[in-house]
């Protein structure tokens, strides 16, 4: 990230830019920096001017207490600033749901393009479960347990509890315990966890939720059900996808929507 920005409360933002066209900002999700999106970024930067940036709390950004939804939102307003005072936003995972609340706020947005927004209401006990979730990060972060707390989350995600061990003993696990703080801010962006329809209702730009064919049917289900609550909203299927979506199979799709 070889570009500084500063937000409201005077947070330092780190990001890159690449390529000319019309503006969009690249959000990641819980647990990665703007180094996640960046192969996303330097192909749409084909046609499209591109900014990434590492969120709050990770990476080259700084971070200022106390933490706030909204100064997530206010970080998006000063890339927006930073792309020349409008731009279209993606955000895959959770950052789709912080791109969403971006929008929603009356930020200078175009459009809006989220990748399997993980919501729960296609989960049985759904909401149940990010509620036990919330209450056990929230603990484990105020006794400082960094390392629980990323265990939380990959749970949370599916992954195996073999995967959860052979993370524990790899040499990622210092960096993921480094940003593990953060997993507060993702979940306090999920709002709870459920698709925010009286949100999504409000929107008067254009929204693509797209999704991978190969993907838990609940996310998927998630995925479209964003789409139908938003009044322009597009739902997409990207066949052969998981969560872990192939940048260049994503980039045709977002070239296309970006440039409409």
């Amino acid at each position: 990230m070889d570009k500084k920005t500063i937000s409201r409360d005077g947070t330092e933002l780190a990001y890159a830019r690449a390529g000319q066209g019309p503006a969009v900002i690249l959000v990641s999700g819980a647990m990665s920096t703007g180094g996640t999106v960046a192969p996303l970024g330097g192909l749409l930067a084909r046609r499209c001017t591109v900014l990434w940036y590492d969120r709050r709390g990770r990476g080259g950004s700084g971070d200022t207490a106390p933490f706030a939804v909204e100064r997530e939102v206010e970080d998006l307003a000063a890339l927006i600033d930073a792309a020349g005072g409008e731009a279209s936003l993606y955000g895959i995972s959770s950052g789709g749901a912080l791109v969403l609340r971006a929008a929603a706020s009356g930020l200078p947005v175009r459009r809006v393009a989220v990748y399997e927004t993980p919501y729960a209401d296609f989960q049985e006990r759904g909401a149940d479960d990010r509620a036990a979730y919330t209450e056990r990060l929230t603990e484990a972060l105020a006794q400082g347990r960094r390392g629980d707390a990323v265990e939380l989350f990959l749970r949370l995600t599916g992954l195996a509890e073999e995967m959860i061990l052979r993370a524990r003993q790899s040499p990622m696990w210092a960096g993921m315990e480094a940003i593990a703080p953060t997993l507060a801010y993702d979940d306090a962006v999920m709002g709870g966890g459920l698709v925010p329809r009286e949100r999504l209702a409000s929107l008067g730009v254009p929204v693509l939720a797209v999704a991978g064919g190969d993907s838990p049917a609940w996310i998927v289900e998630a995925t479209r059900a964003v789409a139908e609550a938003a009044p322009q909203g597009t739902y997409r299927l990207l066949e052969g996808q998981t969560h872990m979506v192939d940048p260049n199979v994503l980039a045709p799709v977002l070239e296309e929507f970006f440039g409409g």
